[in-house]
């Protein structure tokens, strides 16, 4: 089925929509991005150029995804989720007498959010770093570091609070230190998985 474009949002050109996605009243999708089949973009949600957004990717509403970001598949992004690419933003050059220019440059720094993580809402994410497969975010963090596959982080700056399995129920928790070296199941799916030294792997079902 071909993708439902809400009358009222702005697609640039060069911006490619797959099917069965459905992009919602007063979105933005700078030019030549491309969003794959069966997504969703939200309300008011600002998507800035040659971004590359897989499929099955829910994006919640008033979420700003800027240049120089890659999403694969199954990633859910909540309201509110903020991305950046600059580490050293300045609006004007040194002498203040002109704008700098907003296009990508040396400065600009590119992230990555791996297939099936989860953003929460409300939340910061650095640049120049990975979220990894099946990594959770909780609302309000913010991101400065790279996240693991499986982990999951929390807080300003977030940090490690436990691992989640692929349905997204955590299957163990950390308080005070890390859980030992060892074999978990998910307590809701059942899927198993090993946790050796921080690197969290699924097992064989």
């Amino acid at each position: 089925m071909k993708a439902f474009i809400h009358p009222t949002a702005i697609l640039e050109n060069g911006v490619v929509v797959g099917d069965d996605s459905s992009i919602w009243d007063n979105v933005h999708i700078r030019r030549d991005t491309v969003i794959g089949r069966r997504c969703i973009v939200g309300e008011k949600t600002h998507i800035s150029y040659d971004v590359q957004i897989g499929d099955l990717v829910k994006i919640n509403a008033f979420v700003y995804i800027c240049t120089a970001v890659t999403i694969e598949d199954g990633v859910m992004i909540s309201a509110g989720c903020i991305f950046t690419n600059d580490r050293f933003p300045r609006a004007a050059n040194s002498e203040l007498t002109a704008q700098r220019d907003s296009s990508p440059d040396e400065h600009t720094r590119p992230t990555l959010v791996r297939a099936g993580a989860t953003l929460g809402a409300g939340c910061i994410i650095g640049c120049d770093l990975t979220i990894g497969r099946f990594a959770m975010v909780g609302m309000g963090s913010v991101v400065t570091r790279s996240v693991p596959d499986f982990h999951l982080v929390l807080g300003n700056p977030a940090r490690l609070a436990g691992y989640v399995c692929r349905c997204g129920q955590p299957f163990a928790r950390v308080s005070g230190q890390e859980p030992q070296d060892s074999d978990y199941g998910c307590g809701v799916c059942g899927l198993r998985y090993q946790l050796r030294g921080g690197r969290v792997e699924s097992l064989a079902a």
